[in-house]
Formats: structure tokens, sequence, C-alpha cells
């Protein structure tokens, strides 16, 4: 396992290099904080760490995985992995290589569906779960949005209940260096890419099956004006789960942690502090 450390605002962020799948795959994480361990998984466009990692940072130790072949210099790792039951393995070998006992599991969207499905494969890996607008559902008559197909133009209405605020702009605001822009894209475009090896075109492996494996006690968050998974899925989430509770947030797009950040933080540390 390698180790360098980061200059950023905010937290201390150092990067671990963790070999898994007999040495042949290494996953990447970026870890800041102190307490207990917390994973995070990220959502399907990479990792991006933001103020809500960053205030998890504070109470606990915040390991935020790059799924494979999101990692910069690494794009091909993916090729490596075959299907999402591998993946999942990947992720409980890589706990274990960690020596994490129990952590929190927290996951947006895409990578919403990745701790769900841990979770359920796995039901004593996590202590607690907290799922924002999680992948891994489908109902006929509720169809998530096809994501991959949207323009550029169209992403910013599929995240975000108001594009036009602070909080949206500062998260879809490209580098004024055109190169480093391109580059930027080109990241994003190709996570999109890599995480619908899993997911497209319809999110759903099975999970619904699985979800009564669950044994940790689980926060489910939605946006209400949610336009790319809708929030009548936090319904299924709420009946197909034993230890659940389930939080709807007015005004809110698929990205809580970023449109509504206070209010996620204050349902996050609620439920983490068992209250």
């Amino acid at each position: 396992m390698s180790v360098t450390v980061m200059e950023e605002q905010g937290p201390s962020i150092s990067e671990e290099a963790i070999p898994v799948w007999n040495g042949k795959l290494t996953i990447r994480a970026k870890v800041a904080g102190a307490g207990s361990a917390l994973i995070y998984f990220h959502p399907a466009n990479g990792l991006h760490w933001d103020p809500f990692l960053s205030h998890l940072a504070q109470t606990h130790t915040v390991y935020a995985i790059e799924f494979p072949g999101t990692s910069s210099g690494d794009p091909y790792a993916i090729h490596l992995i075959d299907n999402l039951a591998d993946m999942v393995l990947v992720y409980e070998e890589l706990v274990r290589s960690l020596g994490l006992t129990r952590p929190v599991l927290v996951g947006q969207s895409f990578g919403g569906m990745l701790a769900a499905e841990l979770a359920a494969a796995y039901p004593n890996i996590a202590s607690k779960v907290v799922l924002l607008s999680p992948l891994g559902l489908w109902r006929e008559d509720l169809p998530v949005a096809r994501w991959l197909e949207a323009g550029p133009q169209d992403m910013p209405a599929l995240l975000f209940h108001d594009p036009s605020s602070a909080a949206a702009e500062s998260m879809l605001a490209l580098p004024e260096d055109p190169d480093i822009a391109a580059a930027a894209i080109a990241a994003q475009t190709w996570a999109t890419g890599v995480t619908a090896k899993f997911c497209w075109p319809i999110p759903d492996r099975g999970l619904r099956a699985r979800l009564h494996r669950f044994s940790a006690p689980t926060l489910v968050v939605w946006g209400r004006e949610d336009s790319l998974n809708p929030v009548g899925y936090s319904d299924e989430w709420g009946r197909e789960l034993r230890d659940v509770q389930v939080a709807v947030i007015d005004g809110c797009g698929h990205i809580a942690q970023v449109e509504k950040l206070h209010e996620t933080i204050a349902l996050v540390d609620a439920f983490l502090a068992g209250t």
C-alpha cells in the first residue's frame, strides 16, 4: 500500500493505493479525518471531494474510494472487472485490506447502488449505511432517466432542481484554463462510461431480491424534485429494508449533498449519532 499526501483547503487529505484482486488491481482512495471508519462510494461521473465529505471527516476517517478506471493515470483498470458480482468481491477485499471493522457505508446515486450491493452481500460488513438517491431498483412506470444519452446542456436539470443556484453552479463550473477544462470533461466522460458498464441501460441487477439481507440500520435520503432518479423509489427502499429511515428533502434534485448541503448534513449527523 502506498500513501502520498495531498495539500488542499479543508482537511488534510492523503491518497492510498491498495492492491487487491490477487495483486492485479490497485484501488485508490482519498483519506481524511479521524475517528471511526466511513467509506464513501461516489456517483457515476467520478470522485469529487466536496464540503459534504469535508464535514464527514470532522467526525470520521473518510475513505473516498475511486471506482476502478476512474483514477487518474489508470483508465483501463476497469477491464479487470467483468461483472457487478466481482466488483462487490473487490470491495469486500478492499475493506479487509484496509483493516476496517464495520465501517459506515455512504453512497450517492451509482455509489449508493454499490454500497447497497456490498451491504446485501455481506450483512455484517457495515455498522450503518447512508444511501443518497441510490440507483439499483427499477419500475416500468417509474423509469430512471437515461443520463448517458443526455447532452451537456441537459445534465444540470437532471442533477439539480435549481441549476442556477450557487451550489449547483459551483459544482458544474469548469476550470478557466481551457486545457484543464478539456481534461476535466474527458475524465468525467470516461468515468461515466466506466460506471455504465454496471448499470446501463437499466440500473437494476437484481438488487431488490437481495435487500432483505441488510442488517445494518440504513438512512435513505432523496430530493423531492429528483429528475434523474424519481423520488417514488424512496418508498421502494423504505418497503424493502427492515431497519430504515427515509427522508425526502423539498426543493432538491438528485445531488442532495450539494444542492441541500446543510439539510443533508443534519439528517446524516443525526442518523450517525443515533438520535
